[in-house]
């Protein structure tokens, strides 16, 4: 952990950045800037920088400085009402995962390997943004609200990976894992089990 608000700490931070690939960081939009390590600062220390950002309600708006975090955002985005109607419920029900946290992960993972192959490309660095609120809007627009129920017998797709397991709420397969190291199988300890 470091204070950048303290000498040793701010010479640590710039020290690593040096040798950065690439920064991901999750803090509110200016709050680099008012520790002195603005855009343009974060360029000059390391040329050719990757900079992946992440904050709950975007870079421009009267909510760009206000602190959040998913359960928040599910809250003020409609993400949790959505589960209100969709459950019948006289109470907002927001998701029983951190989708947004989830979603926001990967695509911001994406960003970097992206600014990677880019850099590699033409030498230049790139800067990427994203926000809760932003990955919150893409799940409403995108995702029906009307949800077709599952079919009852176990698909047949690459995407499933291993035998049906037993669970507390029924049959279920696992899906295929997104990336393969061989010689390190997968393998869970706990079986499947509810959230809580």
């Amino acid at each position: 952990r470091l204070d950048l608000r303290a000498s040793d700490g701010r010479s640590r931070f710039i020290e690593l950045l040096r040798s950065a690939d690439v920064l991901v960081h999750g803090y509110r939009s200016d709050a680099l800037d008012r520790l002195g390590f603005g855009e343009d600062v974060r360029d000059q220390i390391r040329p050719g920088l990757v900079d992946v950002s992440l904050d709950a309600y975007g870079w421009t708006g009267p909510w760009r400085q206000r602190r959040g975090f998913d359960s928040l955002v599910q809250m003020s985005s409609g993400i949790a009402d959505a589960g209100r109607v969709a459950s019948g419920g006289d109470q907002p029900r927001p998701l029983p995962v951190q989708a947004l946290d989830q979603a926001a992960g990967y695509l911001m993972a994406a960003a970097a390997i992206t600014g990677l192959t880019q850099r590699r490309i033409d030498g230049t660095g790139s800067r990427w943004r994203t926000s809760l609120a932003r990955v919150a809007d893409l799940l409403i627009t995108t995702v029906p609200l009307q949800v077709p129920p599952a079919p009852s017998s176990p698909l047949a797709t690459p995407d499933l990976a291993g035998p049906i397991e037993r669970t507390a709420w029924g049959d279920a397969r696992r899906l295929s894992p997104p990336l393969v190291v061989r010689g390190s199988p997968l393998q869970w300890v706990l079986p499947a089990r509810r959230l809580g």
